[in-house]
């Protein structure tokens, strides 16, 4: 067939042109944000194929099917992957990892999810980050602005994938807990507002072993921000250094402290929370914020910080403060029973977190803990234990170490491996005013498939009681 148009010169057809420039894209990683990232591909246009070293799930299976996308489980087909246009990897694939290293020397670029979905939405975007606090700080971001009536949406480390609602839904806002695995391979992303909570050794692993490096990954979040727009962060925290002040260059900054000048930073003083400076004034009594602790007091000052740079009034604020409910197995109150109170944090697997737990109570505490120990050491909370802590139930195959650790520390110590054993022995050793604090330490998979399952079964003893 002669392709030549009315000029003389020489045409390809539409069906053709839009063959050429179809391009692929690989998806490493079936999961939540893999799956969204694959069907947010399909609909713009990419010849889009999925490779997953494990399994895939049989309604991850169903949702690839139904949208014709190509895919593989227990393997990696390296060579064509390698011919990808354009990579997405899972944020759970380290950088150790053979394929990465191939495609890294390959030069096939590699985004994340997040990069991705932020490419095809225009609504505006808060970005939070942080060692601690994370995810409690979005969801109480999310709550305030949606109490304020912003059609808003919450995505990126936490529930459905942002890929997948820029593809279904239609938000003006979306919150985003990132991670700083996801920070890592995000380079475009346009924030309204960043979110810097704190900064403590943790992924290491991930890092070369290199404190500096994560710090810097956790720093990048600032990287994102539109020049003129918004950083929040916790001033106090030592970690950040002069890295901050590098970092938020031409930024609009409102930093928060425990302390701080009363005229220029949110701040905490006599009991309360001043959120300053705004064109608003702004405070809220501790007592009328439904997150208890002074770790829950930051991530608080953080949000409310968030919702006031997007627009949200000081009334709806206040509103959104204390009618927020946390996620499940942050410290969640499952029940009060005979003047006790049941609290649920399964996912406190770090002594950090259980550091925030033991602080967010004024009451005595009979403690569950145990599981896997990640090389804990647990002097670190030592002096919060001895004051607080009236009983201490080890829950794991090998309480050794809680045991040895505390012996000497807490009046009653008490093990087992039965998780139904040791939420009778904690209603029998609470009285009337005690709280009864599951916050582990530890890993999860000794006795239960993760934090989440521990947690649960947790609840559903405490309930059965």
């Amino acid at each position: 067939m002669d392709h030549r148009n009315s000029t003389g010169n020489y045409s390809i057809s539409n069906i053709e042109i839009e063959i050429n420039l179809k391009r692929t894209l690989t998806i490493l990683g079936a999961g939540e944000s893999g799956i969204g990232a694959a069907l947010l591909g399909k609909a713009k246009g990419y010849d889009v194929f999925v490779s997953d070293y494990g399994s895939i799930s049989n309604e991850n299976k169903s949702q690839l099917n139904e949208a014709s996308i190509e895919f593989e489980e227990r393997k990696h087909s390296i060579l064509r992957i390698l011919k990808s246009d354009l990579i997405i990897k899972s944020p759970g694939i380290p950088e150790s990892a053979e394929l990465i290293k191939k495609l890294r020397s390959n030069g096939n670029l590699i985004i994340s999810e997040i990069e991705f979905a932020g490419k095809y939405t225009s609504a505006k975007l808060v970005g939070i980050t942080g060692t601690n606090g994370k995810t409690t700080t979005t969801l109480l971001t999310y709550h305030i602005l949606k109490e304020a009536g912003f059609n808003v949406g919450v995505a990126g480390n936490i529930g459905k994938s942002f890929a997948r609602q820029v593809l279904e839904e239609d938000y003006d806002w979306y919150v985003l807990e990132l991670s700083s695995f996801q920070l890592d391979d995000t380079y475009e992303l346009k924030l309204e507002i960043a979110v810097l909570l704190n900064i403590t050794p943790d992924h290491l692993d991930r890092y070369d072993n290199d404190y500096q490096k994560y710090i810097a990954s956790k720093m990048r979040i600032f990287h994102l921000v539109h020049l003129g727009r918004h950083a929040v962060y916790w001033q106090d925290d030592t970690q950040c250094g002069d890295d901050i002040a590098r970092a938020t260059r031409g930024l609009n900054v409102r930093p928060f402290s425990l302390g701080g000048d009363a005229a220029e930073i949110t701040h905490i003083q006599n009991d309360r929370l001043f959120y300053v400076p705004f064109s608003i004034e702004v405070s809220a009594p501790r007592a009328d914020i439904s997150i208890k602790g002074l770790h829950n007091m930051l991530n608080a000052m953080a949000a409310g910080n968030a919702a006031l740079l997007a627009g949200v009034d000081g009334k709806s604020l206040l509103r959104g403060l204390k009618t927020f409910k946390n996620a499940e197995h942050r410290l969640e109150s499952v029940r009060h029973l005979e003047e006790v109170e049941y609290i649920n944090d399964s996912k406190a697997t770090n002594l950090d977190s259980v550091k925030y737990a033991l602080d967010a109570f004024d009451t005595p505490i009979v403690w569950i803990a145990g599981g896997v120990d990640k090389g804990n050491d647990y002097s670190l909370v030592e002096a919060l234990v001895q004051d607080k802590v009236k009983a201490l139930i080890c829950l794991g195959k090998d309480n050794s170490k809680l045991i040895t650790s505390f012996e000497n520390i807490v009046p009653m110590v008490k093990t087992t491996d039965d998780l139904i054993k040791a939420v009778r022995w904690a209603k029998e050793l609470a009285e009337p005013g005690d709280t009864v604090l599951l916050s582990p330490a530890c890993a999860s998979f000794d006795l239960f498939d993760n934090y989440e399952d521990r947690g649960d079964k947790f609840r559903k003893a405490v309930l059965a009681l």
